[in-house]
């Protein structure tokens, strides 16, 4: 076995070394069309795949610079991962080329942060903090996104070197229905896989389940899908004999997935509305749910009056929820109460006079609730008041009732979303008082645990 090992690289290394001594001798960058016509020329000679043409490239003495490129672009066109043989310093120019050019004005929260955030921290025995980032070996993903997701996917990208995007291609056929391929399938096999979602709407389930259900199925070492929000989870309840909980419909479709070669798909979702929803998963999926508070956690301590802001909750739900989170906050909790055919808000606990108040909650819709407590906690002496929800969902554009007129700032000072509803975020971009608040971040913490 070693000595046909040895004959192979031998092979490969003959057919390389003229290409290589180029290399040195130009000290240039390899072009695409040169790059593909040598991994031709080598993958002919030798028969081996990238690892052995590695071997070679040292065997025949090239330069470590002209070495790494040449072994990205023949990674990228295998379709295996790329390998980072690239110096510190060209990983990181390009890591923050890549964050500038995909994060523009959003915030986001630090992947170290995230990391503790999401699987809490460890600490080596010197005392310093320990992330999994810091480990030996690195836990590569590659990742694939719907059509919606795509700008957030290349935000999870740019937080890390060990992420790597990978397309699908979605097409229709002439009946509407999907038409959808996976490029060089083959070029995943044993490899992390993960697929960002958004089911924003019932007509894009369809074909996103179509290629969640394929990829596990695909000899991948582990899958993982990334639902930011989990869109049917207000309906997780039965009223009256005939009410049906699309929660839990959705949740045993999702809990069907193919089990990969690594075992049951991990299923990373933040803030669901109602906590005993992750009991309606059943054993081929491993629910993980994050919560998108600890960004606005680090948001509210860069505020200049960090010190004067208090936390309210919109009903006794939402500080069960979240509470244990902001408790360091003074809080605030109102209460909805029935009069006549109306709901009306009412201050349960707390006081707001002199405050900033963030009103928090996981989700929000038409928004009447928030505008309710914001007016009464005005109306009580709060000096500012603002708002978080992670998910802005904002049907038929109800985010307009809350941006800011003409005349300038009225109503909420600040309102923060996170980017799991793409759509919102294209709408919201830009328009005061809304501020983006990424997920990218958490989400890359998750794809390594």
């Amino acid at each position: 076995m070693a000595a046909q090992t040895l004959g192979l690289v031998g092979a490969t290394s003959s057919a390389a070394a003229p290409l290589l001594r180029q290399l040195r001798q130009s000290r240039s960058k390899v072009d695409n069309s040169l790059a593909v016509n040598s991994s031709k020329v080598l993958f002919k000679a030798s028969g081996v795949r990238l690892a052995a043409c590695q071997i070679a490239f040292r065997m025949a003495e090239v330069d470590n610079n002209s070495r790494s490129m040449l072994t990205r672009v023949l990674a990228e066109e295998m379709g295996e991962l790329r390998l980072d043989e690239a110096t510190p310093a060209e990983v990181t120019d390009q890591h923050v080329i890549e964050r500038q050019a995909n994060y523009g004005n959003i915030s986001t929260l630090p992947i170290a942060t995230a990391l503790a955030a999401s699987t809490g921290e460890s600490v080596d025995l010197n005392g310093n903090v320990c992330s999994l980032l810091d480990r030996g070996s690195k836990k590569r993903v590659c990742l694939f996104y719907s059509n919606e997701t795509e700008e957030l996917a290349r935000r999870i990208a740019a937080e890390t070197d060990s992420i790597e995007l990978k397309n699908i291609n979605w097409g229709t056929f002439a009946d509407g229905f999907p038409n959808i391929f996976v490029p060089n399938a083959h070029g995943i096999r044993s490899q992390h896989v993960a697929f960002l979602a958004s089911f924003s709407s019932p007509g894009v389930i369809f074909e996103q389940l179509s290629i969640i259900y394929a990829l596990p199925r695909m000899f991948v070492a582990s899958f993982t899908l990334v639902l930011p929000f989990f869109p049917t989870g207000t309906l997780e309840r039965m009223e009256d004999e005939g009410d049906i909980a699309t929660a839990f419909t959705l949740a045993r479709i999702l809990s069907n997935i193919p089990i990969s070669r690594g075992g049951p798909t991990s299923l990373v979702i933040f803030d669901i509305h109602a906590l005993q929803e992750r009991f309606y998963f059943g054993d081929n999926v491993l629910p993980c749910f994050e919560s998108g508070i600890p960004l606005l956690k680090h948001r509210l301590h860069q505020l200049p009056d960090a010190k004067n802001v208090s936390i309210a909750f919109p009903d006794e739900g939402a500080w069960k929820r979240f509470y244990k989170q902001l408790q360091h906050f003074p809080m605030i909790i109102c209460t909805k109460v029935r009069e006549g055919d109306k709901r009306i808000v009412r201050l349960k606990e707390g006081d707001p006079k002199g405050r900033h108040v963030v009103i928090v909650d996981d989700l929000v819709q038409s928004g009447g609730t928030l505008i309710e407590c914001q007016k009464l906690l005005e109306s009580l002496g709060a000096s500012k008041v603002s708002a978080y929800a992670t998910h802005g969902v904002f049907p038929k554009r109800s985010w307009e009732r809350f941006a800011h007129g003409p005349d300038g700032p009225h109503g909420f000072t600040h309102f923060w979303i996170t980017d799991s509803c793409s759509t919102t975020v294209k709408e919201v971009m830009g328009k005061p008082p809304f501020e983006i608040l990424s997920l990218a971040g958490s989400i890359a913490a998750a794809l390594h645990i």
